[in-house]
């Protein structure tokens, strides 16, 4: 069991996973947020990682994970892609994608409106489950640096989006 901690550019907090496979340009990992929590699947670029190293406790979170049966098995159907087909596969999947850029403050959660070269456009879930068709934010798909599913407010905002479209009707 290989937990790492990695410190990614641009962003203040590092990030720890579970590492469970990755290629030459994406890490999947099941997420540590903290202690010997496990909450859903991140992948992150590895462009954007500064540094990856075992951290001081991580003997210790590979047993606990050990003895909470913790399986480094991804998620069936998965495969490495690139951005825009992992999003469409989180998309397809869970109905949401969750994203991050520069900011590792702010979240994104939508559908993929447009792609037009090397940019994305989203329909963007509000927090509460609102949906703001075409978000007026172009992203620059080379500035994602991780990509959340499965994770409790993941699959949360899936739900409480699901749950705006029925009161609305539709």
């Amino acid at each position: 069991m290989k937990i790492e901690t990695f410190i990614l550019r641009g962003w203040e907090d590092p990030e720890t996973g579970y590492v469970i496979e990755e290629n030459e340009e994406w890490v999947l990992v099941k997420h540590i947020p903290v202690d010997y929590v496990i909450d859903g699947y991140k992948l992150y670029r590895k462009f954007y990682i500064e540094s990856r190293e075992a951290p001081e406790d991580a003997e210790q979170i590979a047993r606990v994970l050990q003895l909470k049966n913790v399986k480094g098995n991804k998620p069936s159907t998965f495969q490495f892609l690139d951005t825009v087909g992992l999003l469409l596969w989180v998309e397809s999947r869970y109905d949401l994608f969750e994203f991050q850029d520069e900011e590792q403050e702010e979240l994104f959660y939508g559908k993929i409106h447009q792609v037009e070269k090397d940019r994305l456009t989203i329909d963007l879930v509000h927090a509460d489950g609102r949906e703001e068709p075409a978000y007026d934010n172009e992203f620059e798909l080379s500035e994602i640096r991780s990509i959340t599913f499965e994770s409790d407010y993941h699959l949360s905002m899936c739900l409480l989006w699901k749950d705006r479209l029925k009161a609305d009707g539709l």
